[in-house]
């Protein structure tokens, strides 16, 4: 989860910088709403390999330096080459058609240069995947533990990527920063915490108008529905449950997509660790 009132420099040189209505969709619990993407637009026999070669290289490299790093530090508890591409990059890459997808259809005409945050991004999963495969897109990789700040920083370096920033702080803090507040066209999280947390970590972040998307397992819709009422608070409505797969042995994820239609109250997000201990 994420540590800091403001945005603290890194020792190796972290750049920051400033960064820079429609109606919202009624949820109702009894008609959760599931959408299956097509197949071809999420496997990875396909996805994957509509990536560029220097995109797939960068890939490769990424998987090559948290392995080489969760050597020496808990980044993952998988430590194969072959388990982090199934479980972590293809889950990764499964999130990019609903983001598409639902901008395209609720936000703009197009979704070619979006500015996206990752919240609790660890290992920078899914944000550095995302910046490798949308390049026209500006990543902000947010992390409160500086350890893990200082090897993003490092990998988005030994990989070259220009269209990311690592930002070290907690969503609640940040969230009330307004050089983050109600900032970006869309905010993700994966493996990060429930719903009903995610939505006040994620949505003051958003702008209105803008998309918050949360990457979970096979089965999230009493989760979700449990976490209506917070997302509403926040000033979004859930938009859909769409249904992705892996080609990951752990088979069905799925991305909840959520769509902001007002601004997010300015209480929320609450202080550091209440919407853990009180969720709304």
């Amino acid at each position: 989860m994420l540590v800091r009132q403001s945005v603290v420099p890194l020792s190796l040189g972290t750049f920051f910088k400033h960064l820079p209505i429609l109606r919202p969709t009624t949820f109702s619990p009894r008609t959760l709403k599931r959408r299956t993407l097509s197949t071809s637009t999420i496997l990875s026999s396909s996805y994957f390999e509509t990536l560029t070669p220097t995109q797939k290289d960068q890939i490769h490299l990424y998987v090559d330096v948290l392995l080489q790093w969760n050597q020496k530090m808990n980044l993952t508890a998988i430590k194969e080459v072959n388990e982090v591409m199934e479980r972590h990059v293809e889950d990764s890459l499964a999130v990019v058609p609903p983001i598409r997808n639902s901008y395209i259809s609720h936000c703009s005409s197009s979704c070619n240069k979006l500015n996206l945050v990752d919240v609790g991004s660890g290992a920078g999963l899914p944000g550095v995947v995302l910046a490798i495969a949308c390049p026209g897109w500006e990543v902000t990789l947010m992390e409160s533990m500086k350890k893990r700040c200082v090897f993003l920083e490092h990998v988005v370096g030994q990989i070259g990527l220009s269209n990311v920033q690592v930002v070290r702080g907690r969503a609640e803090d940040l969230g009330q920063n307004l050089l983050f507040r109600e900032q970006f066209d869309v905010a993700v999280a994966r493996a990060v915490a429930e719903m009903r947390i995610l939505a006040e970590y994620c949505l003051p972040l958003v702008r209105v108008g803008g998309l918050f998307v949360a990457a979970k397992g096979h089965n999230p819709e009493a989760e979700v529905m449990n976490a209506e009422r917070a997302i509403g608070t926040m000033g979004a409505s859930i938009l859909q449950v769409c249904s992705v797969e892996s080609q990951s042995p752990h088979g069905q994820r799925t991305a909840v997509v959520c769509l902001k239609a007002r601004p997010t109250p300015r209480k929320y997000p609450r202080d550091p660790g209440t919407p853990a201990k009180v969720p709304l």
